[in-house]
C-alpha cells in the first residue's frame, strides 16, 4: 500500500460518524413506515436537490433523534418509488390542473401552496443495518436491525464526502489501514454523473479479502472485467511484499497464476496502453505458451522420460473418443511394480517398450533413445523372420522395436508365444502389452488386417512433445508459485479441447501439491489462480460431478491456502457449487435477465437487476467484499502502472 493511501486510512479511521452527520446539511426526508427490512420516507424535489439527487441504489442514513445519548443510525440503500397516502389526492389535483389550460405549455398558475403539495413523493429504501456507538464508545457495523422505534424517531439524510468514504470502507473491525490496502475505485450511484462530477468518493478493498478467497467477476464484453483482475493482481503483489501477518505468521510471498484463454495477458495488446501484467511485473513474471515463441517457455512433455504424465495427458485429449480400444489404451496403468518382483518388473519393460513404440509410429521425436526388455530363449531362436537372432535385452532402437513387436503380434497365437503360454499358464504378453500391441499394428486381433486407426490417433498431439530433458512443466509451475512469481498461460492458440486439458492438468497438480503441504502441517504460502473466460473451463450449472478440480478448489481451496478468481459472461454457467462458495464479487452490466435471476440468488443484488441491465458504462462495478457486510456500487480506477 502506498504511502498517501495508509495516510488517507488513518485520517478517515479517525472520523466520528455521528458527529460528522450532525454537520452536514444533507436532509432528504422523513420515514412513515419502519421494519426490519423497509424504510418507507417522505422526500421532496428541494431537499432532493439540495442534495445532489436520490439515484436508485444511494445510500441513505436514517439518524435517530429521540432520547438524547444514543448515537444509532440505520444504513439505508434507495430502491424505488413508493406512492404516499396522499398521492392519489395530489394526482386528481393535478389532472384537474391540466385540464384547465391544456394547450398551454406551463398551463395555469400554480400557487404556492399547491406547488408545494406537488413536490412531495415517497421513496422506498432497503435496510442494510446499523451503525451503533457501543459500551466502549467504539463505532461498529450490525447487517441488521436488533429493534427500530416509530418512524418520527428518525430523520433521513443522504451522506456525502467523508461520511460516505467512512461507510463504504467499514468493514468488520472498522476502517481499513494496514498494509495490503489499496484504492480499487471510487462510489458511483448511476450511469449519469450530472449531479456529481467533482464529488469522488474513493473505495479501498485489502488484499487479505481475496487470499486463498473465491472471487467472481460477472459481465459483458468489454465493462472492465480485466481491469478489475489486473487491480487484484496489483493488489496481492503489493501485499507479498508488506510484510504482513495472519495470525502472527509474515504472510509469504504470494505466487499468482493465470489461465490466459484469449491470450490479453500474455501478450501487449491495444488495449493495454503499457499496462501488461508482464510488462510491469517483468522479473516476477514468467510466460508459458503451447506453442514456441519469444518471451515464452513452452508447455510441452517430453513422452519419453515422462512417461505417466504424457499418457495421462494423452488419455485426456482421448477421452471423448468412445471406440473401445481407445478406452483399454487410456485406461492402462503405470504404477511401476515391486523391483523384488522380478517377473512384473519384466512384463512392465515389455509394457513400456510398446508404448515407446506407439509413440515413434505416431511420429513423437525420440532423440535416438533404444528401449530394453526381455524375451526369453524360445522366441529369439524361433526361426521367425523379424525375431530370430534379436536379443531385445541388448537394446533396440524404436524403429527396430516397432518392427519386432509388430512381428510379435501377428505370431502371438502359435509358435514360440503358444509354447510359453502352455508352459507357464499365462500369455507372453499380459493383457496391457496385447492392448498397446493392437494400438501399434492397427489391427484388432493378431494376424488380422489393419483397419483401425490405432497409433495414428496420437499424431495430432505429437507436438505437444519436446524431445529435451527437462523436468514437466507442471512441476516448474509449481515451483515458481512456491517462489511467489507470477505465471501466465496463454491457451489463446490451442483448440478447446487442449485448454480445458492444461488448465485442468495444471489446476490439479496445484491442487495437489497444496493438499500435500495440509497433509504434512507445512505453511505454505498462498497461491492465487485466475481463469479468464471460465465458462468455457468450468463445470456446468447442471453438472452433478462435484469431484472435478474446479468445484474441490471452490470446495477446499481455502483451508489449503489457494485463492480462486474467475470471469465470465454467463452467471449461469457456473457451477452453483463454486457460486455458493464465493465470497467477493465483481459485477458489471448483463443485457439478459436470466444471467440477473441467476445473480438474485446471491447476497441483495437484486436490489440492482434493473440497472445492471441498463447501464453500460465500462467498469461500474457493484462490488461485495468478503470483509464488507453490504455491496457498494463503484467506478473501478483503470490500471495504472504501479511507480517503481
Amino acid at each position: 500500500m502506498s504511502t498517501s493511501v495508509m495516510e488517507e486510512l488513518k485520517r478517515l479511521a479517525s472520523v466520528d460518524l455521528f458527529e460528522e452527520c450532525q454537520k452536514q446539511d444533507a436532509f432528504v426526508g422523513r420515514p412513515f413506515y419502519l421494519d426490519f427490512d423497509r424504510l418507507r420516507l417522505m422526500s421532496n424535489d428541494k431537499w432532493k436537490r439540495s442534495v445532489g439527487g436520490v439515484p436508485a441504489g444511494a445510500f441513505l442514513l436514517a439518524l435517530y433523534n429521540g432520547e438524547p445519548g444514543i448515537d444509532e443510525a440505520i444504513l439505508l440503500r434507495v430502491l424505488r418509488p413508493t406512492k404516499l397516502p396522499t398521492d392519489d389526492d395530489m394526482v386528481m389535483a393535478m389532472v384537474d390542473h391540466y385540464k384547465e389550460a391544456p394547450r398551454e405549455e406551463s398551463g395555469a398558475p400554480l400557487d404556492s401552496y399547491t406547488r408545494a403539495e406537488f413536490q412531495f413523493s415517497g421513496l422506498e429504501c432497503r435496510v442494510i443495518g446499523t451503525f451503533y456507538r457501543n459500551g466502549n464508545g467504539i463505532i461498529r457495523f450490525a447487517g441488521d436491525l436488533d429493534n427500530f422505534y416509530a418512524p418520527h424517531n428518525y430523520k433521513v439524510v443522504k451522506p456525502s464526502g467523508k461520511v460516505l468514504e467512512y461507510i463504504v470502507n467499514f468493514r468488520e473491525d472498522g476502517i481499513p489501514g494496514g498494509k495490503g490496502d489499496e484504492r480499487i475505485g471510487k462510489v458511483r450511484y448511476s450511469s449519469s454523473m450530472r449531479h456529481h462530477p467533482g464529488d469522488e468518493v474513493p473505495v479501498y478493498v485489502t488484499a487479505l479479502d481475496f487470499l486463498g478467497k473465491r472471487t467472481a467477476l460477472f459481465g459483458m464484453t468489454r465493462t472492465g472485467k480485466s481491469n478489475s483482475v489486473k487491480k487484484i493482481i496489483q493488489a496481492t503483489v503489493g501485499i507479498s511484499k508488506s510484510g504482513v501477518k495472519i495470525k502472527d505468521e509474515p504472510i509469504k510471498p504470494v505466487g499468482q497464476i493465470i489461465f490466459d484463454i484469449n491470450g490479453e495477458y500474455a501478450n501487449a495488446n491495444q488495449q493495454d496502453e503499457g499496462t501488461a501484467i508482464f510488462e510491469q511485473y517483468p522479473h516476477d513474471v514468467t510466460r508459458y505458451s503451447v506453442l514456441e515463441k519469444p518471451g515464452f517457455r513452452v508447455m510441452k512433455l517430453n513422452f519419453y522420460r515422462s512417461l505417466e504424465e504424457g499418457h495421462a495427458l494423452l488419455a485426456t485429449l482421448l477421452a471423448e473418443d468412445k471406440s473401445d480400444y481407445t478406452k483399454a489404451f487410456c485406461n492402462i496403468d503405470w504404477t511401476a511394480p515391486d523391483r523384488q518382483d522380478f517377473a512384473a518388473t519384466a512384463r512392465y519393460a515389455v509394457r513400456r517398450a510398446v508404448y515407446f513404440a506407439c509413440l515413434k509410429a505416431a511420429g513423437f521425436p525420440d532423440g535416438g533413445m533404444r528401449v530394453t526388455f526381455s524375451a526369453n530363449k524360445e522366441i529369439r531362436e524361433s526361426g521367425i523372420d523379424g525375431l530370430h537372432g534379436i536379443d531385445p535385452s541388448s537394446g533396440l532402437p524404436l524403429e527396430e522395436a516397432i518392427s519386432w513387436f509388430t512381428t510379435a503380434y501377428e505370431n502371438l497365437n502359435g509358435g514360440p508365444f503358444a509354447a510359453y503360454k502352455k508352459k507357464n499358464g499365462r500369455d507372453w504378453a499380459d493383457e496391457d502389452t496385447q492392448i498397446l500391441m493392437r494400438f501399434l499394428t492397427r489391427r484388432p486381433k493378431p494376424g488380422g488386417a489393419a483397419n483401425e486407426s490405432g497409433f495414428r490417433k496420437l499424431i495430432p498431439h505429437r507436438n505437444l512433445h519436446t524431445a529435451t530433458v527437462g523436468k514437466p512443466f507442471e512441476d516448474e509451475i509449481v515451483e515458481l508459485l512456491r517462489d511467489g512469481k507470477i505465471v501466465i498461460l496463454d491457451l489463446s492458440q490451442g483448440n478447446p479441447q487442449i485448454q480445458r486439458t492444461y488448465s485442468e492438468r495444471v489446476s490439479t497438480r496445484i491442487f495437489n501439491d497444496g493438499m500435500q503441504h495440509f497433509i504434512d502441517n507445512t505453511l505454505s504460502n498462498f497461491i492465487q489462480m485466475y481463469f479468464e473466460e471460465a465458462h468455457n473451463l468450468f463445470p456446468r450449472k447442471d453438472d452433478k460431478d462435484l469431484s472435478q478440480i474446479y468445484n474441490r478448489l471452490a470446495k477446499e481451496g481455502q483451508k489449503l491456502r489457494i485463492g480462486l478468481c474467475y470471469a465470465t459472461q454467463e452467471v449461469s454457467s457456473i457451477s452453483s457449487s463454486i457460486l455458493k462458495n464465493t465470497q467477493n464479487w465483481f459485477v458489471s452490466h448483463l443485457n439478459n435477465r436470466d444471467e440477473l435471476r441467476e445473480l438474485d440468488k446471491y447476497y441483495d443484488f437484486e436490489d440492482f437487476t434493473d440497472s445492471l441491465r441498463r447501464t453500460i458504462d465500462k467498469g461500474f462495478i457493484r462490488l461485495k467484499t468478503d470483509s464488507n457486510t453490504f455491496i457498494v456500487p463503484i467506478q473501478v480506477d483503470p490500471f495504472r502502472v504501479a511507480a517503481s
